[in-house]
């Protein structure tokens, strides 16, 4: 069985940074994909980035660029999120996710992800 367990969530103010982890268990972590999602009330899921198998490659949208940085540690089974100069409207839960196949795509829609953790509430204010 598939596990993601994600950390690191809280309330921090404008301007501020948060990391969050998601350890994986019950797959070869190493051999996917793995991607960020959040979602606002009222809001349907959005794309934060994603990050190839072997670390080398990391895609974010507009959104995020240059202000959030995807990393993983393949022996740890681990990934991170390092978020800088938060902003209000970063205010979502935060999911992490593994890719279906193993592919050097850095998929953008939640179609393509199999397993999920259960989220992070990340809090901005102003």
């Amino acid at each position: 069985q598939v596990q993601l367990v994600e950390s690191g969530g809280g309330l921090v103010q404008a301007g501020g940074s948060l990391r969050l982890s998601c350890t994986v268990s019950g797959r070869m972590f190493s051999n996917y994909v793995m991607g960020w999602f959040r979602q606002a009330p009222g809001k349907e899921r959005e794309f934060v980035g994603a990050i190839s198998w072997s670390g080398g490659t990391t895609y974010y949208p507009d959104s995020v660029k240059g202000r959030f940085t995807i990393s993983r540690d393949n022996i740890g089974n681990t990934g991170y999120v390092q978020m800088n100069s938060l902003k209000p409207e970063d205010t979502a839960l935060y999911y992490c996710a593994v890719a279906s196949y193993s592919s050097s795509v850095l998929y953008t829609k939640s179609a393509f992800y199999a397993y999920w953790g259960q989220g992070t509430q990340v809090t901005v204010s102003s």
